[in-house]
């Protein structure tokens, strides 16, 4: 009675939660026929493994499933609302049950990227020994999050946000279901309607359960799942935005943009924005793209970027966002080049690794009498304003080096019709310097 009692007063999500892992949906990547995880359960080698992955795709719920598929006992342990404490008596009990010869545990710890390094440690004796198999739960990346040692001796699956065609088969059950669902409602549910709310829920199916449990239940019967009910049954739309996808997000919007794709721009763009993102962190990296991924092939693009950084800490949100999709759009479009980011790279790479060139005496600093007199500082220097052209034999490295190859495209393609008249010119002062 007072099971019933407590079922009752769960949310949808939580009374839905699949028996077996033939009701389990999604994630068919590690659970498929041939999946690791499926293969590891079906030879009773499990060990301690690691659930990476968004919110609502199913993490707890494997967890429960597996430790039935297994013959364990369950233990969970939430790493943000317990410690060590608890931690150890989880762990001394578990000893205790497999020492009288009970039955094995599975310690799931939720959220486990929230432990500390001291916290990680105090269950790594136990793992080692398989007086438990760990399973961890994270929806941060756990090669950051975690201990490298845990993470070394546990088995690593990376969840994914579940299909449109998962979620709308999760809303059908639940419809269907009388004892633990919605199947004593009457609900008109067309297909369109379901497609709306696994469109609404970013794979997410805690959440697709809870706005079809608040539409069905605040409206009396016979329920009928329009839009605009739908609409009404949906807070605001949140987007998780954690380390992993800040810094993912970013990539996909620089790749994109690299890429002169002006419509993922955009998209990646807007995304970060209605994630919160900080203005100041899109503009710097805007306006490193502008010389890293296009340099002089459009020198217009880090004025532009540059201004863009300068609009918005003067006009702030929501209308600085106009400035930014200005500058993406452009900087996508505009031609591509990374001579100039190759040319530093490599000078860098020549000076760390090789030997550092002396500065040719002709180049030195002569602003002091007694160093061009004595010394020989910019003895023989050739004032290029004086040459026709602005440019004079004269030899300034000392050595042949290459560094700057323009590309040909945009306004690079005429710097390098002009670099190869000036390299020219250039090269015969080496060649009277060499002969000299």
């Amino acid at each position: 009675m007072e099971q019933d009692a407590l079922q009752s007063a769960q949310p949808l999500a939580a009374r839905m939660r699949p028996q077996n892992l033939d009701d389990f949906v999604g994630q068919q990547h590690i659970l498929g026929p041939d999946g690791l995880l499926r293969r590891l359960i079906q030879s009773d080698r499990l060990g301690s493994i690691i659930l990476y992955g968004p919110p609502g795709t199913g993490k707890t719920t494997l967890a429960r499933l597996l430790a039935t598929a297994t013959n364990r006992q369950f233990r969970e342990i939430s790493a943000v609302l317990h410690g060590v404490k608890e931690l150890r008596t989880a762990l001394d009990e578990a000893r205790n049950e497999l020492a009288s010869g009970g039955t094995a545990t599975l310690l799931f710890i939720d959220e486990i990227h929230r432990f500390n390094k001291t916290q990680q440690d105090a269950v790594m004796a136990d793992v080692e020994q398989g007086i438990v198999s760990l399973v961890g739960a994270t929806t941060s990346n756990p090669f950051f999050a975690i201990n490298a040692a845990l993470v070394s001796r546990s088995q690593v699956f990376q969840f994914e946000p579940l299909s449109i065609e998962d979620i709308v088969s999760l809303l059908q059950r639940a419809l269907n279901d009388s004892a633990r669902g919605l199947g004593d409602v009457e609900v008109l549910a067309s297909p369109a309607a379901l497609n709306s709310i696994a469109k609404i829920c970013d794979g997410d199916a805690r959440k697709a359960l809870g706005i079809l449990e608040v539409a069905v239940l605040s409206n009396p019967p016979p329920v009928e799942l329009t839009p605009e009910l739908l609409a009404n049954s949906v807070t605001q739309k949140s987007l998780i935005q954690n380390e992993d996808t800040h810094y993912d997000t970013a990539s996909a919007l620089i790749k994109s943009i690299r890429g002169s794709d002006p419509d993922a721009g955009i998209y990646w763009l807007a995304r970060m924005l209605e994630s919160g993102e900080d203005v100041r962190f899109l503009c710097r990296r805007l306006v490193i793209l502008a010389s890293e991924d296009i340099g002089n092939a459009d020198p217009q693009a880090l004025s532009l970027a540059v201004a863009c950084m300068q609009a918005c800490e003067f006009i702030g949100l929501p209308e600085c966002q106009l400035t930014l999709a200005q500058t993406v759009t452009y900087l996508a479009c505009a031609p591509k080049s990374n001579a100039a980011t190759v040319a530093i790279n490599t000078a860098s790479k020549d000076i760390r690794e090789g030997r550092v060139l002396p500065i040719p005496p002709s180049l030195k600093d002569s602003h002091y009498a007694a160093a061009k007199s004595k010394l020989g500082h910019g003895a023989d220097y050739q004032y290029s304003h004086d040459a026709e052209g602005g440019v004079v034999a004269q030899d300034y490295l000392g050595v042949e080096r290459t560094y700057y190859e323009p590309v040909d495209r945009g306004f690079e393609k005429v710097l390098a019709e002009r670099l190869r008249e000036i390299r020219r010119i250039l090269h015969r002062g080496k060649a009277e310097n060499e002969q000299a």
